[in-house]
């Protein structure tokens, strides 16, 4: 029996989509013969023809340039010593500032109503004015230069500035603790950072100042301080360090005048961000990601999987400290305008995001999936409340989301919409797999394999799974593989995350499922798959059959070591004025045996009044597990509520 899909494009929909652009140029230009016959053939195409493909791409877009382009990837025995465009010469800013207009370039909202606008134009003069500052202050090629900022204009001023210098940037979101920002930054050794007086979050207003002065007076390498007043609180800022030069950022901006704007045009694989791991387990690896493959990903992924185009609106609800917002960014390069979004989705109202979709005319709407399930558990149907004619495309990442969500965003927000489950990571910067406009929609699927990317399942032995469950792993390199981790100079750290497992194959970590569609599951992380029994299990298939039951906001399942076996353990928060009594859970544990298997009923159902998340609210898992087997957990302070372990610790139920 067919699947029934909940979405499926129109013709207009597909010749007038940028994939379909792109295939026309790889005719025009006879880098293919006739047209494919499907999404599958080009991905197949582009995986058979890596170099071949990535050139094309290189080209199409137009990326700014000197050198050769080619060769694209000399000969390598191993995946993590690819060399992407070796001869090409590049500069990640210069082609994000490609555009001169006096279109909006960026409209940015704070969580008080304050909306803030800059044109292509203005940034530009913008950044050319904190470029000859940072050059002032020694800033340099290898440079690093760090961002303790909110989502704002000033942020990406800042990141291209240090960029169009050759030098390297890395953000934390300002609600990280000291411990959590010394322990991301203090590996780095940041010449100047930027940061904040402070910000608005669910309508209150938090001083960083305080915090601030702890985290300068732990990073002894830092040059220079620049504070961005966001709620006007600065006072005295020299208090932040005495031995330290500290300006607010319009007075550092008009301290060095500059009329032109010059780039440093440097490898391909020039180091351009460093991100950061949860870190929830131990000191967070420092992971580096090259300029070049980086740009290229992005505009691959924004432009053919997402299908923006110049002079349209994307949004992406993010933090400085989660790569959706470095991959948000990189849609200046198409020529798009960025709208950025600084709180908490959900104050003044539930609402508060889907307003800006009717405000600003989005065409891409960006979120998790934990929000699109508390939108739906707040009771909101945009459809009745907006007009949404602007919106074309709603992606969803951070966790695998739930059919029941697709369902709601099709029955609730909008019917005639491409709705893409993405998913990758800070790991790649990127994804792996992708939406896709031309391709229909299915519910709980992620629609495709990103172009170029040899994405396949499968099992321990390393042997391809179809419609099975297994370990998600891509088998030929890709441009936006990390370049190295900091101070990881052998490549142990960096070969031990994502190729111990297979051999010269990189393992994801995910668990996930290819599905007769040719789309993908994707079953939670292979280290919270759980194994009752030598099964292993996806916490995200519990989850789905949880999270349906409305007297429960929330949910984390983990396994617990027990009599030379794992048991499932679920904890449940539940909504306001509710308890787990008897009868909730026969019912959880019913829904549970009847839609999956008895091998999903947990042993243990508990209750908790929080579950623990990352900043970019992911839930926790690891954190738990750690927790309810006597481990420590090393750094809480990458969680946005470490508070919530506490009501794990020490459960005398898990004792028997």
């Amino acid at each position: 029996m067919s699947k029934q899909a909940l979405w499926q494009p129109s013709i207009d929909d597909v010749t007038q989509s940028n994939i379909k652009h792109y295939e026309q140029y790889l005719l025009k230009n006879n880098i293919i013969s006739q047209h494919f016959n499907s999404y599958k053939e080009l991905h197949r195409w582009s995986v058979k023809n890596k170099e071949i493909f990535w050139e094309s791409l290189w080209r199409y877009f137009g990326i700014i340039h000197q050198g050769e382009i080619q060769p694209v990837l000399p000969p390598s025995e191993l995946m993590i010593e690819s060399q992407w465009f070796p001869s090409a010469r590049l500069n990640f800013a210069e082609n994000l500032l490609r555009h001169n207009s006096d279109a909006n370039a960026i409209v940015a909202y704070l969580e008080n109503g304050e909306r803030s606008t800059i044109s292509f134009k203005e940034l530009r003069q913008k950044v050319a004015q904190l470029q000859a500052s940072l050059k002032a202050s020694g800033v340099g090629i290898g440079d690093r230069v760090a961002g303790l900022m909110p989502n704002i204009i000033e942020t990406v001023i800042a990141m291209l500035a240090t960029t169009s210098l050759g030098a390297t940037w890395s953000s934390c979101s300002p609600e990280f603790g000291v411990n959590g920002v010394t322990d991301r930054l203090g590996q780095i050794q940041a010449k100047v950072l930027f940061a904040t007086d402070g910000y608005y979050y669910n309508g209150k207003t938090i001083n960083s100042i305080e915090k601030l002065s702890a985290i300068v007076d732990n990073l002894p390498e830092l040059k220079q301080v620049v504070i961005v007043s966001v709620i006007q609180q600065v006072e005295n800022i020299s208090s932040l360090n005495a031995k330290l030069k500290t300006r607010l950022f319009d007075d550092y901006l008009q301290q060095e005048t500059a009329t032109t704007l010059s780039f440093e045009r440097l490898p391909f694989d020039h180091p351009l961000y460093i991100m950061y791991s949860s870190g929830t387990t131990g000191l967070p690896k420092c992971i580096v990601h090259g300029a070049g493959g980086t740009l290229l990903q992005h505009l691959k992924e924004l432009s053919l999987h997402c299908d923006l185009s110049p002079h349209e609106t994307i949004f992406y609800y993010s933090t400085c400290g989660w790569m959706m917002w470095n991959w948000l960014i990189s849609s200046l390069a198409i020529g798009a305008t960025l709208v950025l979004y600084d709180g908490s989705p959900f104050y003044p109202s539930a609402t508060a995001l889907i307003d800006l979709i009717d405000q600003e005319k989005i065409k891409i709407f960006g979120s998790s999936a934990k929000y699109l399930s508390a939108l739906e558990k707040s009771g909101v149907v945009p459809k009745k409340t907006h007009q949404l004619n602007s919106l074309k495309i709603l992606l969803s990442t951070g966790s695998p989301l739930s059919q029941e969500s697709f369902h709601y965003v099709y029955q609730s927000i909008k019917e005639d919409i491409c709705l893409s489950s993405i998913s990758g990571g800070t790991d790649i910067l990127s994804c792996f797999i992708l939406g896709n406009p031309i391709l229909p929609v299915y519910a709980g699927e992620l629609q495709c394999a990103g172009l170029g990317m040899d994405v396949k399942i499968f099992d321990l032995d390393g042997s391809q799974l179809i419609q099975q469950k297994g370990e998600l792993v891509c088998c030929q390199a890709f441009p936006s593989m990390p370049i190295y981790f900091w101070n990881d100079p052998e490549q142990h750290k960096y070969k031990a995350s994502y190729f111990s497992q297979f051999d010269n194959v990189w393992a994801h970590g995910d668990y996930g499922e290819e599905t007769s569609t040719g789309g993908f599951i994707i079953h939670g992380r292979s280290d919270t798959v759980l194994n009752p029994g030598g099964v292993r299990i996806g916490t995200a298939e519990i989850y789905r059959q949880v999270e349906r039951i409305v007297r429960i906001s929330d949910c984390v399942v983990v396994g617990q070591n027990w009599q030379d076996d794992v048991r499932i353990v679920l904890f449940v928060q539940l909504a306001s004025g509710k308890i787990l009594d008897e009868t909730l859970v026969k019912e959880i544990k019913y829904n549970l045996r009847q839609e999956l298997s008895p091998r999903h009923v947990p042993a243990k159902i508990l209750q908790v009044n929080d579950i623990p998340k990352t900043l970019s609210g992911k839930t926790v898992e690891l954190a738990v597990s750690h927790i309810i087997h006597n481990r420590p957990v090393k750094n809480r302070e990458a969680l946005a509520n470490p508070e919530a372990l506490e009501y794990f610790k020490n459960r005398a139920e898990l004792q028997d």
